[in-house]
């Protein structure tokens, strides 16, 4: 039983994990999104795309290869299917690249306000100090003599 119970609790540190909760969440948003999206797609983008082209449903498009029988169900190539699964799929690439993209600007508009803070904190450097030209030549004469 001790095997068990070590199983179990194995199971729940790793279940408890951030990046587990991390990713689970981000499954469950990205199935959200994805609906809204394809609803998106198929009840707003495409049906204005087949107006402009004539009234095309590209869900209809497919070329049949044989009818169907009584013995036999309809053979198509649905093309229209994959066109839409194409659209759908690049108006997805660049809605995720326009958040990533809104990210990645507010998280350097982020870094650089946080350089700035940084450098308004830190302590100016030293002034360096300015010798007086009598300890200059008197230096000077100095490394002369030991020369000499």
């Amino acid at each position: 039983m001790a095997k068990k119970s070590g199983f179990i609790q194995e199971f729940k540190a790793f279940i408890s994990r951030g990046s587990v909760m991390d990713l689970a969440v981000g499954i469950i948003i990205g199935t959200a999104f994805t609906a809204i999206v394809n609803s998106l797609v198929k009840d707003i983008i495409m049906p204005i795309v087949g107006w402009v082209l004539g009234g095309v449903n590209f869900v209809d498009l497919r070329i049949l290869i044989r009818k169907a029988t009584l013995e036999s169900t309809e053979l198509a190539l649905t093309y229209g299917n994959f066109i839409q699964k194409v659209i759908d799929f690049l108006i997805i690439a660049f809605v995720v690249f326009m958040i990533v993209r809104t990210l990645n600007k507010l998280r350097a508009l982020r870094e650089k306000a946080a350089a700035e803070e940084a450098a308004k904190a830190a302590p100016a450097p030293a002034p360096v100090p300015v010798v007086p030209a009598d300890v200059v030549l008197l230096t000077e004469i100095r490394d002369l003599l030991k020369k000499n």
